[in-house]
């Protein structure tokens, strides 16, 4: 059997490698796509490291090794493809450790915090992808204006930095997952700043309005290449402002620092028995409305357990109230869907605590999947032999039969599939 790229590339381009010559299968195909895949998404954290001055030449090498492996004629071992695949999980670990340091140290340490939702009176700029230090950049342009900034989407964790908290024009967060920015940015009379990924192309209604960054762009949109943000306050200065619309509040900034500050409170009460169980519930989530299997999942967790959110996916289940439980509440929220490192670092902090092993915890996670990044933390959390994850709400599409059977056999993977409540029954009798 040979595989459709060949097939494709041989009719295209007359390649010398004709059909089934390369030896490639669709097992073989396959690890390719998902390694290609997580290395996308481990460049796109690395990217974002870089620009706040870490790096680590191992991760360089590591790409450059891994993305020779899926050259045509190169690697057809099911075994070697599928170590490579785990090390860029393990490598992807070592990059959203440089990125989380990052974060910190330009601009502090994290601590939770109330953040408004929605608009007040005046002009406003909106500000969505995940990149903070456009966002820094951004409001130190504009210092001295009373231009109002809001942040969309994947930039609400911004808030839990003291560097976003004191900054006078960034005053709230407006509008919620990536897959409503057309309804969304419509409705916001001001400019649009896209800074990365999970941008979509703008209809008629505000494509003048929208500008992106370095490597993101949209037709018709306008791409600020150079940091220089001059004429996005133009922009803001020309539209219309904003009304008072204000719709609320909420709490982020449950980062990893500050459930490291209560782990010994965290694990007295985990053995006195007073929290059943920690669940993970977030990822990077889709448009498709039947996505609702983590919502059900999130509202039907006992009120003694906690459920620790992060990425995209947190919109999915962030509008139900789940209480407090001990002093905190029961959703906490820690961050983007880079500061998974947080997740990986609280749990292997409560492993030692308990001397066992990550999978011997009462942890459960339920991830939801759409884009690269997610590729690249699944591996990163199989590289550490995280196992029972639960995946959904598909399998990956590139992932074939066999592939990830080996990964039920290895891994204990699961898919969600539709029955939210039987999920979770099974999670807490384990």
């Amino acid at each position: 059997m040979h595989c459709n790229q060949c097939e494709q590339t041989y009719r295209k381009t007359g390649c010398v490698t004709s059909p089934g010559m390369c030896g490639k299968d669709a097992d073989v195909q396959s690890l390719q796509e998902m390694l290609l895949y997580g290395l996308k998404g481990m460049a796109a954290y690395a990217h974002h490291a870089r620009r706040l001055g870490k790096s680590d030449e191992s991760v360089s090498a590591f790409i450059e090794e891994a993305l020779f492996a899926t050259m045509t004629n190169v690697n057809f071992d099911v075994q070697s493809l599928l170590e490579f695949c785990l090390e860029c999980g393990r490598m992807n670990l070592r990059v959203m450790q440089m990125l989380d340091e990052g974060h910190v140290e330009a601009f502090g340490k994290p601590a939770p915090t109330k953040v408004m939702e929605g608009t007040q009176a005046g002009r406003g700029i909106l500000v969505t992808g995940h990149d903070l230090a456009d966002l820094r950049d951004l409001l130190m342009q504009i210092e001295g204006t009373d231009i109002k900034v809001y942040t969309h989407g994947e930039m609400l964790p911004a808030h839990m930095y003291p560097f976003f908290q004191n900054h006078p024009n960034l005053v709230g967060h407006y509008g919620g997952a990536w897959q409503n920015q057309k309804r969304e940015f419509a409705a916001f009379p001001g400019p649009v700043v896209a800074t990365t990924n999970c941008v979509l192309i703008p209809p008629q209604s505000y494509k003048g309005r929208l500008f992106t960054t370095r490597g993101t762009a949209v037709p018709g949109g306008q791409c600020i290449r150079d940091g220089d943000y001059t004429a996005v306050l133009a922009e803001a200065l020309r539209c219309e402002p904003c009304e008072e619309q204000i719709s609320g509040e909420s709490t982020v900034g449950f980062h990893r620092t500050v459930l490291l500050d209560h782990a010994q409170t965290i694990v007295d009460a985990v053995k006195a028995g007073q929290i059943s169980r920690f669940f993970v519930i977030g990822g990077c989530d889709g448009a498709d409305p039947g996505r609702n299997y983590f919502s059900d999942y999130a509202q039907g967790t006992p009120d003694d357990s906690f459920i620790l959110t992060l990425g995209c996916g947190k919109y999915r289940i962030r509008d139900h109230e789940y209480g407090e439980h001990l002093g905190f509440p029961r959703l906490m929220d820690m961050g983007q869907c880079n500061d998974a490192y947080g997740a990986i670092a609280v749990a292997s902090a409560l492993a030692e605590a308990f001397e066992c092993s990550v999978n011997e915890l009462p942890l459960t996670l339920v991830i939801s999947w759409f884009e690269q990044k997610a590729v690249a933390v699944l591996l990163t959390l199989l590289s550490l032999g995280v196992k029972g994850i639960t995946l959904g709400p598909n399998a990956p599409a590139f992932v074939s039969p066999n592939v990830f059977a080996i990964l039920q056999e290895r891994f204990d993977l699961r898919l969600s599939g539709n029955d939210a409540a039987g999920d979770l029954r099974l999670a807490m009798s384990a």
